[in-house]
């Protein structure tokens, strides 16, 4: 059983990374810091039990177990999103969901990897390096709504994950070059799904200014940080 109480959790982005230690019953979170300060960070000289690395890639696709095959998992991401010859592909479950995560190993340059291999575990192995929509996906077991409205926003890219109890209706990424652009598409989505933003809770994995905040206020029952 692994000991989550000395763990670090990473998020990586074309523009830099954050992270949180949870530590001793206690949770530090960092800014969000730019790529040239990586190994002038200590805590990432520090080994922990648990490493997740989650980056933020556009490409990804989520589809039902009964239909993936891992031998056409570049085919049918192929299908949904533009590849390039340098990207691989591989695939992780989502059990809690009935459902398989096709994503890109190319996450954004060089960054997510330099960081995968420069945190350790304990026993110097390296941590998970998975796409944001898989802990976002996980995060959804600590909603207790049930409406449960996952997001972040990254890069130009909203990435959202809805679910009603426990079938998930959908996980997307949309590509928002600004803030307003994002909550756009929030409340497509739950129009479409039709959710009323009122009688829902927002979870935002991504840090967000005072007047985005301030701006989801006005629609949502509240906006929360997960």
């Amino acid at each position: 059983m692994i000991d989550t109480e000395n763990r670090i959790s990473i998020q990586v982005g074309l523009s830099g990374y954050s992270f949180r230690i949870y530590a001793d019953g206690r949770e530090h979170s960092s800014e969000w810091m730019s790529a040239e300060r990586i190994f002038n960070t200590p805590e990432f000289g520090r080994r922990y039990t648990q490493v997740d690395v989650s980056v933020f890639t556009p490409k990804f696709a989520l589809v039902p177990n009964g239909f993936h095959a891992p031998e056409i998992s570049r085919q049918m991401l192929s299908e949904v999103v533009v590849l390039d010859e340098s990207d691989q592909v591989d695939h992780v479950e989502v059990p809690q969901f009935g459902a398989v995560l096709l994503y890109s190993l190319s996450l954004g340059g060089t960054l997510p990897k330099v960081v995968s291999e420069t945190v350790m575990r304990t026993d110097g192995s390296k941590g998970w390096m998975l796409p944001e929509p898989y802990y976002m996906l996980s995060a959804m077991s600590d909603v207790h709504d049930y409406n449960k409205i996952v997001a972040a926003y990254m890069d130009g890219w909203l990435y959202l994950a809805i679910a009603q109890g426990k079938t998930l209706m959908l996980c997307n990424s949309f590509q928002a070059p600004d803030f307003t652009t994002a909550e756009y598409f929030v409340f497509l989505a739950m129009k479409k799904l039709q959710l009323n933003p009122e009688m829902s809770s927002i979870y935002f994995r991504t840090h967000l200014t005072e007047e985005q905040e301030m701006s989801l206020y006005r629609y949502f029952r509240s906006v929360e940080h997960i």
